[in-house]
């Protein structure tokens, strides 16, 4: 058998979009429902992909510890966090495509995180349907905000927690914005997630927008 490295991600039903929004909610019930398997972009990026950033920083010339909180969340504006942020999707969308590369799973994978940039999806899938983006609303994000504590954490040994926290979520919508920008752009399908409908609700929703794949 010849071996395909982007046989899973080519087929894999992406999920985008911005913080708070419910996609691993999402994408871990159709995982449940229709027998795929669930990519959680934040798990593997916070955990697995450690080695790689560390090994990507010394070959950039960067220390590999990489700058510490108070640099990350009160050394620039969040325009300019936004800005890195983005910067650094493509390399860590690479280490996804990698880590798919090592699963043959007899059903679909639905990988889910907001480093899945409908920008970096279109080239890899066989059809754009096969993504969709979701947002909160301005509304449900303070919701969320304020509802969800993962949300108001902050990196212990910053001088100002609270400015910190307002540059991350400042970040946060920027991102989210220039993801539902890059969709529009190309086509992808845009959620914009209010909170009027539960987890199983908006689960059915994405189906919907899936159930060619599914």
């Amino acid at each position: 058998m010849d071996f395909d490295a982007t046989a899973t991600a080519r087929r894999a039903l992406w999920i985008g979009g911005g913080q708070w929004a419910g996609k691993s909610t999402v994408a871990v019930n159709l995982a449940l429902r229709h027998g795929l398997t669930a990519y959680l972009y934040d798990r593997h990026d916070a955990r697995g992909h450690d080695d790689r950033r560390i090994a990507d920083r010394v070959r950039r010339g960067k220390h590999p510890s990489g700058p510490d909180a108070e640099t990350i969340w009160l050394g620039s504006e969040p325009a300019r966090m936004a800005a890195d942020t983005l910067a650094a999707f493509p390399r860590r969308f690479a280490w996804v495509l990698d880590d798919l590369s090592a699963l043959v799973p007899g059903r679909r994978v639905v990988a889910e995180g907001w480093g899945l940039r409908a920008e970096l999806v279109a080239p890899v899938v066989d059809s754009l349907e096969q993504m969709a983006v979701l947002v909160p609303t301005a509304e449900f994000r303070t919701h969320q905000i304020a509802r969800l504590p993962r949300a108001r954490a902050v990196a212990a040994g910053v001088s100002d927690p609270e400015r910190a926290l307002r540059n991350r979520w400042a970040r946060d919508e920027l991102v989210a914005a220039d993801a539902v920008a890059q969709a529009e752009r190309l086509g992808v399908r845009v959620i914009r997630v209010d909170g009027s409908l539960d987890g199983d609700r908006l689960t059915d929703l994405v189906a919907e927008h899936f159930a060619p794949y599914l």
